[in-house]
């Protein structure tokens, strides 16, 4: 018996040792938020592909924890400021920071 206390005790050592390597910090993401931020990402990317005006842009798209950052060259503010709308319209979008410039 004393054999099998040990072994489940170093099975919960384990276990809590390996959730505690997925939590979140402020400054790192959790596995399940990494992979919601790579949705969200690829979403951005596709609204603003199938966006007429910013089709031909050049405009990258950074998400950490639902938080989007575009950033980038376009023509016009007009298009900076349609940029903004089309990624906010994503789902799981929580805010964009616009680090785009005019070129």
């Amino acid at each position: 018996m004393h054999q099998f206390t040990r072994i489940s005790v170093l099975v919960a050592a384990v276990a809590l040792t390996a959730l505690a390597g997925c939590a979140s910090t402020q400054r790192h993401e959790s596995t399940g938020q990494y992979i919601d931020d790579t949705a969200i990402t690829t979403s951005v990317k596709a609204a603003i592909f199938n966006e007429p005006m910013l089709k031909s842009m050049e405009i990258n798209v950074e998400t950490f924890k639902g938080r989007v950052q575009l950033s980038g060259f376009v023509s016009n503010r007009a298009s900076i400021d349609r940029a903004v709308v089309v990624a906010q319209g994503v789902k799981g979008v929580s805010s964009v920071a616009n680090d785009m410039r005019v070129k």
